[in-house]
């Protein structure tokens, strides 16, 4: 019954209403390109099929390859190479690994979008259909004679056996970043059964065969997958489709995604944004991914924390807190087996791809917030052992990934000194984005170890937060290198990429101090220099939405006491970095980072500072909206007189409880999550 009475409440938006390619071309916002170049002005999405949190992401492939930042589909290509059982990342620009793909011809074929569908529960290419599961899929090929099976290995360490209508095989995973290139210890494992005879026509061992049915015609395929073997990839298929009724598998699955989509029931506003924002909810569905079998204690991987722990798993703590827990536990036991909590955490391996350590902000958050069901105490050990320990900077833990990068120099200096080049690392050096976000990290942790009583750590931690202030330049009040003598680098870079600063430039992370804004007001000048120079961030289109830095700016002018202008801001965003189109996403959606934040915005309110247990309110951009919460209860919000021209705020209720009157300046525009998990209604009196 989860869901229904938000569906009840308001009309559910049809699974059908959604078109999963919205992000597989490149970027058609004006902001895309004057900052992000190459792959960073793809969203990276695939058109795939699956269930929430899927283990397999059945999709099209317009790419034959496991390569590092190439998507399986891009809409912009011409060919379509075949269906993919893929494990991508997911708007990232990482890799697939353990994947085959099946083509029902012998050679490749034109990819016309005139005949495709592609919605979250079936896609079609003309007379080639698909759907699925979690874990398998079903195939249904009209006047098919041959089809072609390939192992996507690039490294040419496939296998296959093929027997009586029944192909079966495995991909080795191999690692990138820390451990390129070396086994990561499991493989892909595959089953691929048809409904008739075949014969094989030409075989390629640990790459492809090529296969031809006896009888040309209507021919029903079945695939599945697991990670542990052949053998669970086959009990894997007779779990969640034992059968060959292809229609019957489509309804199912149209059903998981229609109680999915009705887990937030909208009304009102431009029904553009309410097709985006279901697009949205649906991408925001897809990861962290299930690696385990039907059956076995749920397990998850491809957490693309320095993305994710922003916007998509505080989301998640809204939707299904439940399943929350069971991704910090999964979290958990990569701790056991490897001694450290995992940066980046993919392909079952210790990356370090990004920076920061925002484990511990995914874990304090959903702590923070009252979900209990993981070890509380082994995730304190695992924490602390983070943040306070490091396996020796040319051990082989640390080679392999494991343990904060730079956490030697971060303690030492209080900031991680330009000299220090950050080596065995995929983003090596950028130093001051990692004195700020370990500084926030560090804030983190210090909350839990407050309420814990770990008193000494709680002090230790507490002054730690505060290094963010190393970085800024005291003469401009901006971020700055820093050598380990305490002198800044002397260079006007605040608006260029440069080697210290993540995927971004000093301009942007000017404002990544989320667990301290008074205090950033503050290093600025005070709020009149704070406003101004944030106002001149929009005005001079400094601000870029493609990358997660910024994604929290726009909600800072509810610390300055001018929410209205967040509302316009955030309004503008959503009109502009968002379209219902394949290049309609401003950039790497990476792994539903881009589209939580859509659904937040939507919704009028955002988590600045995961952590806190509070939220940024801003405008609802539907008149209505029915959150169904896991504990059983309601939160509905109500945006009154909203119209194109009524779009500030001029109070907001909780219960009828003042929450932020903006005429009389009564209140504060933020709404805790305990608040919100009592439900009842959400009212925001809409204005001129």
């Amino acid at each position: 019954m989860h869901g229904l009475l938000a569906a009840i409440l308001l009309a559910v938006f049809p699974v059908s209403g959604i078109d999963t390619r919205v992000g597989t071309a490149a970027s058609d916002s004006p902001t895309a390109s004057i900052f992000g170049s190459g792959g960073e002005v793809h969203g990276n999405t695939i058109p795939c099929v699956t269930e929430p949190h899927g283990h397999t992401f059945w999709t099209p492939q317009t790419r034959q390859t496991e390569r590092k930042g190439v998507s399986p589909y891009y809409y912009e290509d011409e060919q379509f190479m075949g269906f993919r059982a893929s494990h991508w990342l997911s708007g990232g620009a990482t890799q697939d690994y353990g994947s085959f793909a099946l083509l029902p011809a012998d050679v490749p074929q034109p990819l016309d979008h005139r005949k495709e569908v592609a919605t979250p529960s079936y896609y079609a290419l003309g007379g080639w259909e698909m759907t699925g599961r979690s874990h398998s899929a079903i195939f249904r090929f009209s006047d098919c004679e041959y089809f072609r099976i390939t192992v996507l290995s690039d490294e040419g360490e496939g296998s296959f056996t093929v027997s009586s209508r029944e192909v079966t095989g495995s991909n080795p995973v191999h690692r990138i970043y820390q451990g390129k290139g070396l086994p990561a210890g499991f493989s892909g494992h595959f089953t691929i059964q048809a409904d008739d005879d075949f014969d094989v026509v030409e075989s390629v061992p640990g790459d492809y065969v090529l296969l031809r049915f006896r009888i040309r015609g209507t021919h029903l395929v079945k695939a599945a997958s697991s990670f542990r073997s052949i053998e669970a990839a086959r009990a894997n298929l007779e779990a969640e489709i034992p059968g060959w009724d292809f229609d019957a598998v489509r309804d199912t699955l149209e059903r998981i995604w229609e109680e999915r989509l009705s887990l937030i029931g909208t009304e009102g506003g431009d029904p553009g944004i309410q097709t985006h924002f279901y697009g949205s909810l649906w991408r925001a569905s897809l990861l962290p991914r299930t690696v385990s079998d039907v059956g076995e204690e749920p397990d998850y991987d491809d957490f693309s924390l320095w993305d994710t722990y922003r916007a998509l798993h505080p989301l998640l703590t809204i939707l299904e807190p439940q399943r929350v827990g069971e991704m910090v536990q999964a979290l958990l036991r990569k701790y056991d087996r490897g001694g450290w909590l995992p940066i980046f955490p993919c392909w079952g391996s210790y990356t370090s791809a990004m920076i920061g350590d925002h484990a511990i902000s995914m874990i304090v958050d959903a702590w923070q917030k009252g979900i209990r069901n993981f070890d509380v105490r082994k995730a304190w050990r695992a924490m602390r052992h983070n943040a306070f320990d490091s396996p020796g900077e040319t051990s082989p833990d640390y080679i392999d990934g494991r343990g904060r990068r730079a956490l030697v120099s971060y303690l030492k200096y209080g900031y991680v000194p330009l000299e220090d080049e950050v080596p065995y690392a995929y983003h090596s050096r950028e130093q001051v984005s990692r004195t700020l976000e370990y500084a926030y990290d560090d804030w983190c942790l210090s909350r839990m170890a407050l309420r814990r009583g770990h008193l000494k750590d709680w002090l230790a931690l507490k002054r730690r937060a505060g290094n963010w202030r190393n970085v800024f330049d005291p003469e401009t009040h901006y971020p700055q290198g820093r050598y380990a003598d305490g002198t800044f680098l002397r260079e006007d870079n605040y608006l260029q990429k440069t080697s210290f600063i993540t995927e971004g430039t000093p301009s942007h992370y000017a404002w990544y101090v989320p667990h301290d804004v008074k205090g950033l007001i503050r290093e600025m000048g005070g709020e009149k220099t704070f406003v101004a120079r944030l106002d001149s961030l929009f005005s001079e289109h400094r601000y870029w939405h493609g990358n997660e830095p910024c994604h929290q700016v726009a909600w800072l002018y509810d610390y300055t006491g001018q929410p209205w202008k967040t509302q316009d801001a955030v309004r503008e965003i959503l009109r502009t970095e968002y379209r219902n189109t394949p290049g309609g996403l401003s950039g790497n959606d990476d792994a539903g980072a881009m589209s939580a934040w859509y659904i937040f915005a939507s919704l009028g309110f955002y988590p600045v500072c995961p952590g806190s247990g509070e939220y940024a309110l801003g405008a609802p951009a539907f008149s209505e909206a029915v959150l169904q919460l896991e504990n059983g209860r309601t939160l509905r919000i109500v945006a009154e007189n909203l119209s194109e021209q009524n779009c500030h705020v001029r109070s907001i209720r909780l219960n009828g409880r003042l929450v932020w009157d903006a005429a009389h300046r009564r209140g504060r525009p933020f709404l805790s999550h305990e608040s919100l998990l009592r439900g009842g209604t959400l009212t925001y009196e809409m204005c001129l």
